[in-house]
């Protein structure tokens, strides 16, 4: 990695308030601010020249003070149905990070990244196979959006939906996490419904305690992934500090004091995971519980020997759920042919 920092400020690294006092500081109006914000997250402009209703000299000035690129699209992928996108990023210190476009028939989802590698070390998960590498800033995260939304722009379709189940872990990047979500939520802007975004987590139980106390209307979902401590702990290790137990209680804290129903994911690994044991000790765990479990087969990952689970594997692991009263969904893997499991990518490029 050669590459070295930039040193200008990012565009999407500042929230309106900070816009306004830097246009204020160059001794323009306020209300400049709230024509260039609205010019990046309405227009979708992504340079200063295209600002065109704005003063010359005031686009020169953006031109020169600020970046509107801190990610570089160094590999495009497209799945053989055309329905999911994959792209790397490169950051400018030459870090690479992922983000996904999956095409539904009334949703255009992503799949997006808060951090260059992750911490967690699941042992399944390509990006906690990397380790850690840093965190995004806020506008690193915003600008994946931005980056997709043009793309959609020219097909007369908008980003629909917002999962933060790329790589990392959004709670332990949880201030530019929230900052970044906010900034695509302002309604003077980008404006996307909170309930659009959905927060992936693997179970940092003081955050999500965090999280509650806020009372936001953003959906989160755990990464859960096995119902008793031996086998998680095998396979993530942020299960030896909070376990099983604390875990799930602090989920019902979470529902008591936000009303807010919870997700539960589960990546089948066939004959780990995926048995009706598993299935029957997993009902017991959230029983009661305003909950949804989605079950998907595993993402294969080459430094993992496990392989997703069949798809008859995957209804009868559902059909226990189901009968045990506990909501479940089996969701379809999308885009294996091109690594779109997180972290996959930028595992390569690694090499």
């Amino acid at each position: 990695m050669t590459a070295l920092p930039e040193t200008k400020p990012l565009i999407y690294d500042l929230d309106l308030d900070q816009l306004t006092g830097l246009v204020q500081s160059w001794g323009e109006p306020a209300y400049r601010a709230k024509q260039i914000w609205q010019g990046i997250y309405c227009q979708l402009w992504g340079s200063a020249r295209e600002f065109t209703p704005l003063p010359a000299g005031l686009r020169a000035k953006m031109a020169n003070e600020l970046r509107f690129t801190g990610l570089n699209a160094s590999t495009v992928l497209k799945s053989s149905d055309g329905q999911t996108v994959k792209t790397l990023f490169l950051l400018p210190d030459g870090r690479a990070i992922e983000a996904v476009l999956m095409r539904y028939e009334h949703r255009q989802t992503l799949c997006i990244s808060s951090q260059a590698g992750c911490a967690m070390g699941c042992s399944f998960c390509a990006t906690g196979q990397m380790g850690f590498k840093r965190h995004l800033t806020s506008g690193e995260i915003v600008e994946q959006v931005l980056y997709y939304a043009r793309m959609l722009k020219q097909e007369g379709k908008a980003v629909t939906n917002i999962v933060l189940m790329g790589m990392g872990e959004p709670f332990h990047n949880y201030e530019n996490t929230l900052a970044a979500i906010d900034r695509l939520n302002h309604p003077d802007g980008f404006n996307l419904g909170a309930r659009r975004f959905t927060i992936s987590t693997v179970g940092l139980v003081p955050m999500i305690r965090k999280f509650a106390a806020e009372k936001r209307q953003i959906n989160l979902a755990i990464s859960l992934h096995a119902s008793d401590d031996q086998l998680r702990s095998s396979m993530m290790p942020v299960n030896n500090r909070y376990p099983v137990a604390e875990l799930i209680q602090a989920c019902r804290e979470y529902v008591d004091a936000t009303g807010r129903r919870l997700t539960f994911e589960w990546a089948l690994i066939q004959g780990v995971n995926d048995t009706p044991e598993q299935a029957r000790a997993l009902a017991a765990l959230l029983k009661g519980m305003l909950c949804h479990v989605n079950v998907i087969p595993l993402n294969p990952t080459h430094k993992f020997a496990g392989t997703g689970s069949t798809r008859q594997r995957a209804e009868a692991f559902r059909a226990e759920l189901d009968s045990a009263g506990i909501p479940c969904t089996v969701r379809m893997r999308r885009g294996i042919d091109i690594q779109a499991g997180c972290g996959q990518l930028a595992t390569e490029h690694g090499k």
